[in-house]
């Protein structure tokens, strides 16, 4: 089992404890409609348990998430552009299960921190400048298919390129909300035997963890669907992308 052994003994410390629960409220909110903020909780979980272990503790944090964010928005998902993106992410859901199963920890830990900032990137040229002309066709959709599936399986990260894609489209925002927590939950069980299979990121301590997080990613949850009614988008956003961005920046020198 090419795990840690503090992973296997449920052994943490008082601070890794913190980021985890931290993190497990953190994409709770996320899942309940709060856009950009379940980004701070991968470099943070990285920074506690490192790059490839983190991604197997993350994911089922996420489908906890999922099973609740599927029923409160599925009726505004639109199938149609959900299974026009689909295949192109599990192509690159397989890509990035390739890469990650043939470099080492340290290599592992630099890409997720350069997607981390490249995501970041993208956050802040769509919140500072906009993109005002982005097309709508099949290279597009299967490039920004391909870098959400390559992403989402290295790091978990595949929002930055399904906004910008569904913001091609000028998806409402509800209907965008419900077609991604689809999305999500399919592509999220895909990534399951894959991680616990191939990388071997999940297996019966990790999932006693996660278990021991799904309270606070439930009360996550809520809190975030009662957020998005009242918080004001450009304030919070700001504050998450700076958040995220330090968080990122740490990663290259742990």
């Amino acid at each position: 089992m090419m795990m840690e052994g503090w992973l296997q003994d449920i052994d943490l410390a008082p601070w890794q404890w913190g980021l985890y629960l931290i993190s497990a409220l953190i994409i709770g909110i996320a899942k309940g409609g709060v856009k950009g903020l379940g980004s701070l909780s991968i470099p943070l979980m990285a920074l506690a348990f490192g790059g490839k272990a983190s991604t197997g503790l993350v994911l089922p944090m996420l489908l906890i998430g999922d099973v609740f964010a599927v029923p409160y928005y599925s009726r505004y998902a639109d199938w149609s552009q959900l299974l026009r993106l689909l295949p192109w992410i599990v192509a690159g859901v397989l890509l990035g299960t390739w890469l990650g199963d043939s470099i080492d920890e340290q290599s592992f830990r630099l890409v997720l921190a350069v997607i981390v900032v490249f995501c970041v990137l993208m956050l802040l040229y769509g919140e500072f400048v906009g993109f005002k002309k982005v097309p709508d066709n099949w290279v597009f959709a299967g490039s920004m298919g391909l870098g959400a599936g390559f992403t989402t399986m290295v790091g978990n990260l595949a929002g930055a390129f399904v906004n910008l894609y569904f913001l091609s489209l000028r998806v409402p925002k509800l209907q965008f909300i419900g077609t991604v927590a689809w999305l999500f939950l399919i592509v999220n069980c895909i990534k399951l035997p894959l991680h616990a299979l191939v990388w071997e990121t999940i297996d019966r301590e990790t999932l006693t963890l996660n278990v021991l997080a799904a309270p606070a990613i439930i009360l996550g949850f809520f809190v975030g669907v009662r957020l998005v009614k009242y918080l004001g988008e450009s304030g919070y956003r700001k504050v998450i992308i700076v958040l995220t961005g330090l968080a990122a920046v740490l990663l290259f020198f742990r």
